[in-house]
């Protein structure tokens, strides 16, 4: 059964008291005020994690996910943090391929492939991103860049691997511009999303899978995309980081 999901993306935000007041903010609020089935989850940095784990264990609504992970399990590899170590503190999901990655550290297709399969190798669930530059869309290569991204990125993995996964659209041109993908806009590339998923794994698990909108997404907005067909949810990040504001995104599916 498809998922209703708003994730929280931190990004590099917040010190480890704040992080923490933040946290529990959120997880009070939603507790107080979310009365539908919305799955929340926060992705904090990496310092956060252990104790925001530990917090998450009393609160039954909200899930915990990484910002990122490494390819390997373990090795000589400074200042990297591997799927084996997340899960042994309780992450439940790890964001993949967020465009940040792919475009300050020159994350591929390729190699968020294999994270991808470390991840699932650790019971760990993968938001991976997808999306094109705002030149990819005005020449009209959008489709094909989607597209190849899901190919190569996802679709070696079995039907019951994919099944684990959760996907979130990002118009690179809307993170953090202020910009949004009118809600036309994003349905169309959520249904497009969809259709590539039915086409390789059939109708099951593309009905299944949940898709969020991940583009500069707030409250005034939330509801107007969350009720398209293909979205599913939202990747929220400058929001996110406003107790407020991202359960008044959480809440926008019940308006």
């Amino acid at each position: 059964m498809r998922k209703k999901i708003v994730a929280g993306n931190w990004k590099m935000n917040l010190d480890y008291t704040s992080g923490i007041g933040l946290f529990s903010e959120i997880v009070n609020m939603v507790n107080d005020e979310v009365m539908g089935e919305q799955h929340v989850i926060v992705c904090p940095p990496y310092v956060h994690l252990g104790a925001i784990c530990q917090l998450a264990k009393t609160h039954n609504k909200v899930s915990v996910g990484a910002q990122n992970c490494h390819q390997a399990q373990s090795g000589a590899y400074t200042g990297e943090v591997s799927a084996p170590m997340l899960q042994s503190v309780g992450v439940n999901y790890v964001i993949l391929g967020h465009s940040e990655r792919r475009q300050y550290f020159a994350e591929n297709n390729a190699l968020l492939a294999e994270k991808v399969n470390s991840a699932l190798q650790h019971q760990l669930s993968p938001i991976f991103c997808i999306g094109e530059t705002l030149d990819q869309r005005n020449d009209n290569s959008y489709f094909d860049v989607i597209k190849r991204q899901l190919a190569e990125g996802l679709f070696h993995l079995t039907e019951s691997q994919f099944a684990n996964v959760v996907l979130a659209y990002e118009p690179v041109w809307a993170i953090g511009t202020g910009l949004t993908a009118t809600p036309e806009q994003a349905q169309e590339i959520h249904e497009f999303i969809r259709n590539e998923v039915r086409s390789k794994y059939g109708e099951g698990t593309a009905s299944d899978l949940s898709i969020l909108y991940g583009g500069s997404c707030n409250p005034k907005n939330a509801a107007e995309l969350f009720a398209k067909p293909d979205i599913d949810g939202g990747l929220i990040g400058g929001a996110s980081l406003k107790s407020r504001d991202f359960v008044d995104i959480i809440k926008s599916f019940s308006l």
